[in-house]
């Protein structure tokens, strides 16, 4: 699997909205995934948020998830959008989460999730946001 840089939104309660509207616009394939059936739900006001979402068109991909209003800033402009590699190289994307988060601030660390992937999120030090996924290379 090559890296691919992806655009990841952040939404407030609209993700599921937005990425069907962009749907519409662009097709292709529409997946998403609510707090509850994550089994993340800690309070019935984000069980029907969004977690993850991934619309898979033919050239390209978005993916984008709601904030969790007890776990997440406020969703305003600058940090509604991340940079996310995803990829299975893990010597390279570590190294680039690793050399982005150089003065910069951590807001995840690179560690195994609940999805079975390697993910990492931090902000640069000019208050960019990236995410690195290193996906399990099939054998």
């Amino acid at each position: 699997m090559a890296t691919q840089l992806i655009p990841y939104f952040g939404f407030d309660g609209t993700t599921a909205d937005a990425m069907r509207y962009y749907q519409s616009i662009f097709g292709g394939k529409l997946e998403m995934q609510t707090f509850a059936e994550a089994n993340m739900a800690d309070t019935e006001a984000i069980q029907d948020r969004v977690v993850h979402a991934q619309l898979t068109a033919e050239d390209f991909i978005l993916m984008a998830s709601d904030a969790h209003p007890d776990h997440s800033p406020e969703v305003v402009f600058g940090n509604s959008v991340s940079l996310s590699f995803v990829g299975a190289d893990k010597a390279q994307l570590t190294e680039y989460f690793n050399k982005l988060c150089e003065d910069g601030k951590v807001e995840m660390p690179l560690e195994k999730q609940f999805w079975g992937d390697v993910f990492g999120a931090c902000e640069d030090k000019f208050g960019v946001h990236w995410m690195v996924n290193i996906t399990e290379q099939e054998g």
